[in-house]
């Protein structure tokens, strides 16, 4: 017997069971890439910012400085945005947009060179007018270029140092240190985002001309790992309440952890299957 236009019909039942086979594999690689960022959020919830302005603080008391700043290229606005800021001149800053070549923070993003000046007012390149916007005007700086691997993202400042002395090498490379540490955190952060998209094509894809509530199949993905898991989720909450404790505690629960992990049996690999 043959199907329509003399064609097997075994043949449309291979094609069904080759779609499925398909369909099931795509399925499991959104659930794997939902159950990634699911653990991620929970044992590290999105603190970007707060690392941020925790490197501008350990800065300014490191140099003992007046300010200290990081500022962001933003690629939709075409400008660096300053987003954290820390010491008792650096309120003032947070916020401000600047052309990516404008400035000290936008010569040192542009040319991803890093500089220090003693005395910016003598300097070109010294924004004098992006500066008062902020309610104070530097007497030195030094500025270090935040750089990954796909070039130059942002600026890290340092201002005044309360001592009076000059800004020198060993300053900019110890600026440095700090923007290497900004820089981790940031591209941390744009990996989990940049998953975060993978997971929505992936589902844009898979629901086709229907796809109009993405969010929604999003979020009914995640959902549908928030139960069993073999207390995965259990576990993740404790370390992560267990991120805000002393020293010692925190000490402590790794000795435990490790303890159960030289007892408990080689797991098997995961299918991410119910």
């Amino acid at each position: 017997m043959t199907g329509p236009a003399g064609g097997d019909p075994t043949d449309d039942a291979t094609d069904r069971s080759m779609d499925d086979a398909t369909a099931a594999r795509a399925l499991e690689a959104v659930r794997a890439i939902a159950l990634r960022l699911e653990a991620g959020r929970r044992l590290a919830p999105p603190t970007t910012t707060l690392l941020l302005r925790s490197i501008v603080e350990a800065t300014v008391a490191l140099f003992d400085a007046e300010a200290s700043s990081i500022a962001l290229y933003d690629p939709a606005l075409g400008q660096l945005v300053f987003q954290v800021a820390a010491g008792s001149q650096g309120d003032g800053v947070v916020g401000l947009a600047i052309g990516p070549d404008q400035g000290i923070a936008g010569y040192v993003f542009s040319t991803g060179l890093p500089l220090a000046l003693s005395d910016v007012a003598s300097d070109a390149r010294f924004g004098r007018s992006a500066a008062e916007q902020t309610g104070y005007v530097p007497r030195s700086v030094v500025a270090v270029p935040l750089l990954d691997d796909e070039g130059s993202i942002g600026v890290l400042e340092v201002l005044d140092r309360r001592s009076q002395a000059a800004f020198d090498l060993r300053d900019i490379e110890l600026a440095a240190v700090f923007a290497r540490q900004a820089t981790v955190a940031i591209r941390s952060s744009r990996e989990e985002r940049d998953a975060g998209e993978l997971l929505r094509a992936t589902l844009a894809a898979l629901a086709g001309d229907g796809a109009r509530d993405v969010d929604e199949a999003i979020d009914a993905a995640v959902a549908s790992l928030d139960d069993g898991e073999d207390g995965l989720w259990a576990l993740a909450d404790a370390v992560a309440r267990a991120r805000a404790a002393a020293p010692g505690e925190v000490a402590l629960v790794i000795d435990i952890l490790d303890a159960l992990a030289r007892r408990a049996p080689r797991a098997t690999p995961r299918t991410f299957r119910r």
